[in-house]
């Protein structure tokens, strides 16, 4: 089988099905022994500009209908393949069945299973999907309980404590606030998230409404941007009127985290981007203290 998206590798590898991967994406990066395999799709445009110089090309690409990645068709036909994984919740964040059928790829398109995850309901039920298509149901099962005894348990230890105000970044330039699955992650670790909705395409929004949220706590987690990256755009957020005067920001409550691997991914990290929020807003640490290797404070 061939993987388009990071998500879908690392729910095959959970499911210890990981031997019958050929090739996997460019953002294929989990369990660290992927990137051994052969890369079938890189961006179709520089992405190492900022923020805004991102933001504006994909913009300009969905609108001029052109491709945001390159597949490599001939490899994947070459691979012979029996499944190929990809997803059509975003035709902006990972290769979409679109996508491969553009690319001139041969693979029917029944053998195309597309993941969709606007939920945690959503993430389960691909976990239980590919489980299933893997021939592996009862794996997907046992995997998708222990995910969610592993999210109750997130929540009991955090009931207790006092629910601070949140905002969560997707992007900087412009602003976007955080969507999908992410306000069902906050309201488990015991947050008050107050701007995006759950289930929903985190959306850009002025500057002003963070302002006008004026949170506890302001977490910076830019879509596929690692933690390293993520931390790079501090002057694109102080550079915004009315930075300093944040009570975040007064009150050292400002966190940069690695989106592309826990806040943006819809994998097997869900949950531990819940466990990440709760050693955030109350210092409740689950196994070791993830502070300065997955996120850190300003």
């Amino acid at each position: 089988m061939v993987s388009l998206l990071a998500s879908a590798t690392e729910i095959v590898c959970a499911l210890g099905m990981g031997e019958c991967l050929v090739a996997r994406s460019h953002e294929c990066d989990w369990p660290e022994w992927v990137r051994r395999l052969p890369t079938v799709s890189a961006p179709a445009f520089d992405v190492t500009g900022t923020s805004l110089e991102i933001d504006r090309e994909v913009r300009r690409r969905v609108e001029a209908g052109e491709p945001l990645y390159r597949i490599d068709a001939a490899e994947i036909d070459a691979l012979g393949a029996e499944i190929l994984f990809a997803q059509e919740h975003c035709e902006v964040c990972a290769v979409t069945p679109g996508d491969v059928a553009r690319s001139g790829c041969s693979t029917p398109e029944a053998q195309v299973m597309a993941l969709t995850a606007g939920t945690l309901e959503g993430i389960f039920d691909g976990m239980t999907r590919v489980a299933a298509a893997l021939g592996v149901p009862e794996r997907g099962q046992v995997l998708v309980r222990a995910e969610r005894t592993r999210l109750q348990r997130v929540s009991e230890r955090c009931a207790g404590c006092q629910a601070p105000t949140v905002v969560v970044l997707e992007w900087t330039d412009p602003v976007f606030a955080m969507g999908n699955w992410g306000p069902e992650l906050v309201e488990a670790a015991n947050g008050q998230l107050l701007l995006g909705r759950k289930g929903e395409h985190s959306q850009a929004i002025p500057w002003e409404q963070v302002l006008e949220a004026d949170p506890e706590v302001l977490i910076i987690a830019p879509c596929g941007y690692d933690l390293e990256r993520a931390q790079r755009e501090l002057p694109v957020l102080t550079a915004h009127s009315g930075w300093s005067e944040l009570r975040a920001v007064r009150s050292r409550r400002v966190a940069f985290a690695d989106g592309n691997r826990y806040f943006n991914r819809s994998g097997m990290t869900v949950v531990e981007t819940a466990e990440i929020l709760a050693e955030m807003l109350h210092g409740v640490v689950t196994e070791k203290p993830t502070e300065g290797v997955h996120w850190r404070w300003l």
